[in-house]
Formats: structure tokens, C-alpha cells, sequence
């Protein structure tokens, strides 16, 4: 089975020299979901922001679904790999829920009416139907979460990076959002302090360490190996 996503070789260095990412190799498979673990700075969503081409490789490749991160195949990778925010606030902006989630369908050309019936959908997909009409600034965390993710949905993407997506979130949503991850197909990659949240997704983590990948183990192994 192909990687839906691989990097080779990945280096990041900031503008003033700081190497942020020092030689990532990394796979995903398609429909999995790996958990990146590690200490705030030690290059999780700078690597993040590397997969839709959101930020440019001092050195290295990165390929999603056969199509290699660059410039000419941008529009299409951030069709394959969506980013949903730590912060739901920085997602959500239009008046209404569905016309946020219709917003990504409408930008690609699909037409007004198709569009809203498929941001119905997902909308649906995540129980969130009911608050279709609603502003989303008037919505809970963890609506806005479930609303943020389903605007992403929208797009059929291959591919959910989420940072640190229990941000805000109470226990009770943070098991909602567990239970709606776990029924997606997608592949997900995690970037998260929460582990026990990671767990109730995935047994398998990577563990960056400085701008290295200093780990790729069961989440419980990693936690017994490292302290951060």
C-alpha cells in the first residue's frame, strides 16, 4: 500500500537560521491515524504546516497522495489535506454555520445549490443539522469544533491534521469529538499534549524531539520512554 503521505528528508529553517525541522522522514498510510507527540517547539506543527504547503521546505520532500508539495500542485493537495486549528475562532467567519461550511465547495466552483446540499450533509455527519441557521460566534467549543471539522469534510479531503483539538473542550466533548473522529475514514494525524485523548484513536506515535523525530512507538511506550 502507497503512503498517502511521505516526507523525506524534511528541513525548516526560519528566517533568522533557526532549523526548526533537521531531517524528518515520515509515513502515513491511507485510513490511519498517528498521534504526533512532543514539547511545545519541538517542530509538531511546523511539520504540520509542511503537508498542504502552508509552509516551504528549506530542503527535503514532502508527496501527498502521489502529488509532491509544490507550487503548481497546492490547490489540489489542500483539497487532500485538511488543517483543522487548534483555535476554532480562526476557522469559522462567515454569518451563518452552513454558509461556513458551504464556503470551501463554493471557493473550488462547485455550484451555490450543490454546495449547500453537500455542506448539509456533513453538517449532518457531525450533529450539527440543527444549527445550521445559527451565527457560529453563538455556538459552544465544542459546536464550533464539530462545525470547524465539518467545514473540512466539506472539501473531501484524505487527509485531517488537527492541533491540539481538545483545546477548550470540556471531558463530555472531548469524548464527543473522540467518538465522531473514530467514525471518520480518513487518515488523521494528532498533534497533542492530551494523551489519553490520543488514545481512544490510536495506539501508534511519533515523538518529536528538537526538530527530529526521535520515536515512532505505541503511545505507551513513548510515554515511558520520554519525559517533556
Amino acid at each position: 500500500m502507497s503512503a498517502i503521505i511521505q516526507a523525506k528528508g524534511l528541513r525548516y529553517s526560519y528566517e533568522d537560521g533557526t532549523e526548526a525541522l533537521k531531517g524528518i522522514d515520515f509515513e502515513l498510510q491511507p485510513g490511519e491515524t498517528v498521534a504526533l507527540l512532543g514539547a511545545n517547539g519541538s517542530g509538531k506543527t511546523t511539520f504540520a504546516l509542511h503537508l498542504n504547503g502552508l509552509l516551504k521546505a528549506t530542503a527535503g520532500s514532502v508527496v501527498v497522495d502521489g502529488l509532491e508539495v509544490k507550487e503548481s500542485n497546492l490547490k489540489a493537495i489542500r483539497r487532500r489535506v485538511g488543517l483543522v486549528f487548534q483555535d476554532s475562532d480562526n476557522q469559522l467567519f462567515m454569518p451563518t454555520v452552513l454558509e461556513d461550511v458551504a464556503f470551501g465547495p463554493l471557493a473550488a466552483g462547485m455550484a451555490a445549490d450543490l454546495a449547500m446540499e453537500r455542506a448539509q450533509q456533513v453538517l449532518e455527519q457531525v450533529g450539527m443539522a440543527h444549527k445550521a441557521g445559527k451565527a457560529p460566534w453563538h455556538l459552544s467549543a465544542g459546536e464550533k469544533k464539530r462545525v470547524a471539522i465539518a467545514g473540512i469534510l466539506a472539501e473531501e479531503p484524505k487527509v485531517l491534521v488537527l492541533d491540539e483539538p481538545t483545546t477548550f473542550l470540556d471531558p463530555p466533548g472531548q469524548r464527543a469529538l473522540a467518538a465522531l473522529l473514530a467514525d471518520l475514514p480518513q487518515a488523521k494525524i494528532l498533534i497533542t499534549h492530551d494523551v489519553p485523548f490520543a488514545e481512544r484513536l490510536t495506539d501508534t506515535a511519533v515523538f518529536f524531539r528538537e526538530g527530529r523525530i526521535a520515536a515512532r512507538n505505541s503511545i505507551a511506550a513513548i510515554v515511558r520512554e520520554f519525559d517533556w
